[in-house]
């Protein structure tokens, strides 16, 4: 931790929930927040050792932890969660929504199947609206609060790979515009879009250990491929004080990968 961050920590006092925090980005984004003075919510659907794992890791850089389970395809199991994290925070500052299927078996469009459509819609899209709209709105009822919905650079280029893994995506752009005007002036709603991450997941990607990586750093201006570490603070910037005056927005950050206009 820099000495900057030690003297005005981000998020000294405030509690952050981050879901799908058992691996890959979710897990460094909690451990980031706790870094920078969080109490941190670690969420998990399935991976509960992984859970553990970051708790742990949240309590060894000085946060507090609390470990929950829930299933976001369901409005009831949000609900439950809401009702656990909101009694364990007290309030709570903010949300990341972190968790999406990214459809990672599948290596062409020609391989969807109605199982992966339904799941992606399900969990990306139905699941981040409903956190979006159940957090949000006893982040309402307590005057404040600010989520940060994490996005993809496919809403910049498609996804000839996964298209129902890009139409998921779209539909965060309009969940985060809708809640924005919704929520306002109270709560801010914002996406952030990494590009592409070296996370566990993706190190065992059949495409990306067959040439994938090599051309993605040659079309990369910065020239590297970053670890999930290196973006979770700047996923977290749009929940700081610093983005006060940042709603409804789309913030990239890809290395130049996609360069998009205005």
């Amino acid at each position: 931790m820099s000495t900057q961050q030690g003297i005005f920590p981000r998020f000294a006092g405030k509690a952050v929930l981050v879901t799908g925090a058992g691996t890959g980005f979710g897990a460094e984004i909690a451990v980031r927040a706790a870094q920078e003075g969080a109490r941190v919510g670690v969420h998990y659907n399935s991976s509960k050792e992984g859970a553990e794992r970051t708790a742990e890791r949240v309590r060894e850089a000085g946060g507090e932890a609390f470990v929950v389970q829930a299933d976001i395809a369901s409005w009831e199991a949000i609900r439950r969660l809401a009702d656990e994290v909101f009694a364990w925070a007290g309030t709570l500052d903010v949300l990341v929504n972190n968790v999406g299927d990214v459809a990672t078996e599948q290596m062409s469009w020609r391989q969807l199947t109605q199982e992966s459509l339904d799941r992606v819609i399900d969990v990306d899209v139905k699941g981040t609206l409903l956190m979006t709209h159940e957090f949000g709105s006893r982040m309402l009822d307590q005057g404040h609060g600010s989520i940060v919905n994490i996005g993809s650079t496919v809403v910049v280029r498609g996804s000839a790979r996964a298209p129902q893994y890009a139409a998921a995506k779209y539909g965060l752009l309009g969940i985060t515009k809708s809640y924005a005007a919704a929520f306002a002036p109270a709560v801010r709603v914002n996406t952030f879009a990494p590009g592409f991450m070296e996370t566990g997941a993706t190190l065992e990607r059949e495409d990306w250990k067959s040439g994938r990586r090599e051309k993605l750093i040659a079309q990369t201006p910065l020239g590297t491929i970053p670890p999930p570490e290196k973006v979770a603070g700047t996923a977290l910037f749009l929940a700081t004080e610093d983005a006060s005056h940042i709603t409804g927005a789309y913030m990239l950050a890809d290395g130049g990968f996609n360069m998009v206009g205005a």
